[in-house]
């Protein structure tokens, strides 16, 4: 394991946190990945009350990673890549202002990175429509239930886990085989 100290964080999201959490759960250099809410005005926001769509929160995942082994780029690019940052407030199914594609940064150099990366994925027309992912401050972050982590794990013969999450994890093994984890080849 990674020394604590030299680990950093990001806070995506990109609809459903199941669906995010799962995959870079599976990449090299992230050591942890919890589901969570950011985002909104409510202090300890329950699942029930983010669903609401009143809190104003987003189901986002927060991601310790070592730098050495994988750049927040790479990370906020393998984003771009398996959820659909054209579409507001939504992904698939799930709709509301909780499953907005979004970017939460810390500092200048992370909302600069992430433009960057926006530019360059725009220019080079991975998607056909225009890129909608909100870039925001990152402030307040809130640990989602204990039954939201490692969801997919814990609950794969769930229907969601099969037809939706289970699909998107083989479309990420096929697009980027050298991110994963050694022990999951």
């Amino acid at each position: 394991m990674t020394d604590s100290s030299k680990l950093k964080t990001a806070v995506l999201g990109g609809g459903c946190f199941w669906c995010v959490e799962a995959i870079f759960e599976d990449i090299k250099g992230v050591e942890k990945v919890e589901s969570g809410y950011s985002g909104g005005t409510t202090k300890n926001p329950t699942y029930q009350e983010v669903c609401s769509g009143r809190t104003g929160h987003a189901e986002v995942v927060r991601i310790w990673y070592d730098p050495e082994i994988i750049s927040y780029k790479e990370l906020l690019n393998v984003f771009f890549h398996v959820h659909d940052p054209t579409t507001l407030n939504r992904q698939g199914a799930d709709v509301g202002t909780q499953y907005r594609s979004v970017i939460f940064y810390a500092n200048d150099e992370e909302k600069k990175t992430a433009e960057e990366l926006i530019s360059e994925i725009t220019e080079n027309k991975l998607w056909d429509d225009p890129i909608v992912t909100e870039l925001s401050p990152l402030g307040e972050f809130y640990s989602a239930e204990d039954y939201h982590q490692n969801y997919f794990r814990n609950n794969p013969e769930k229907s969601y886990c099969s037809v939706v999450i289970a699909p998107k994890l083989r479309k990420f093994y096929k697009e980027f085989p050298h991110l994963i984890k050694d022990e999951l080849k």
